[in-house]
């Protein structure tokens, strides 16, 4: 009867530790296969934040390697910024596109078309007659010059020179035929609309006009009538008022964004022989 009772006993025994050994082994299992940074807690803190830096993301994340946290972004619709050097992240869910395809936070700039070679490219290419550097950036608020380099030396776009001023147009040579056309129109638009619509007055004519008055302007009011006329005339007319007045398609830009926001420079125009008068030496007494 006792050896009955220590078999079963031992029998109960060897059952729990068999049980205990698979509870266990199964734990482990479940422990080796569960992720241990989820990409739900970047998908939480980017839809209340709406943006973040890679530090940001992996402090929320108790800060795993860097690698860790582009896989875990890899799995979700994410998308980086094209301005700020792609620092910034979000969700393609979380942006509100314009008309354009561009979405503002904060001033970081995100693009449907991707980084900032992408979203050139894309814009040049759907563009009625290409884009300058100073066009483009005004559309898409960061500098372009490098990428527009970048691009051509690649063979993603063309370009070809217009009043000494680079225009970038599409690869597709049929697109950069029709893009060509349309940007010398816009060039042969007659300088006598620059000050009143008199077909009378001779092209050259027309020209020495506008000059003559420009030099009776200072240098503020001449970027305010450059920026008033490239207003007037529209796509391509900063560089257009640029190669007619002899100026930088930039100033002419300015003067333009300047009367479009309203925020006119109240910088001060030094008058001729104005300024602090010269000091004269003293002579040694004799």
């Amino acid at each position: 009867m006792k050896l009955l009772y220590s078999k079963a006993i031992n029998s109960l025994i060897v059952l729990r530790l068999l049980a205990l050994t698979i509870v266990s082994v199964w734990a482990n299992y479940l422990n080796m296969n569960t992720p241990k940074y989820s990409p739900k807690a970047i998908e939480k803190f980017l839809k209340r934040r709406k943006i973040a830096t890679l530090d940001q993301l992996s402090t929320t994340m108790d800060n795993p390697a860097r690698s860790t946290v582009f896989r875990k972004l890899e799995q979700l619709d994410y998308m980086s910024s094209y301005s700020h050097r792609g620092k910034y992240y979000t969700l393609r869910s979380i942006a509100r596109f314009n008309r354009l395809g561009l979405w503002d936070y904060r001033s970081v700039y995100f693009s449907r078309f991707g980084n900032l070679l992408d979203t050139a490219q894309a814009f040049i290419h759907d563009s009625e007659a290409g884009y300058t550097a100073t066009e483009l950036k005004d559309v898409v608020h960061v500098k372009t010059k490098h990428a527009l380099t970048q691009l051509f030396r690649s063979g993603r776009i063309q370009r070809d020179r217009f009043n000494s001023v680079y225009v970038y147009l599409s690869s597709e040579n049929q697109i950069a035929d029709r893009q060509r056309k349309s940007r010398k129109i816009h060039q042969k638009r007659s300088s006598a609309s620059l000050i009143v619509a008199n077909p009378d007055l001779a092209k050259e004519e027309a020209k020495a006009v506008i000059l003559l008055f420009c030099s009776m302007l200072d240098e503020r009011q001449r970027r305010m009538y450059a920026g008033l006329e490239s207003l007037k005339l529209g796509y391509g007319g900063d560089t257009h008022i640029a190669s007619v007045l002899g100026m930088d398609p930039k100033t002419v830009a300015r003067g333009r964004n300047e009367l479009i926001s309203g925020k006119i420079s109240d910088e001060r125009i030094r008058e001729k022989g104005g300024g602090r008068l010269a000091q004269e030496k003293k002579r040694p007494k004799s």
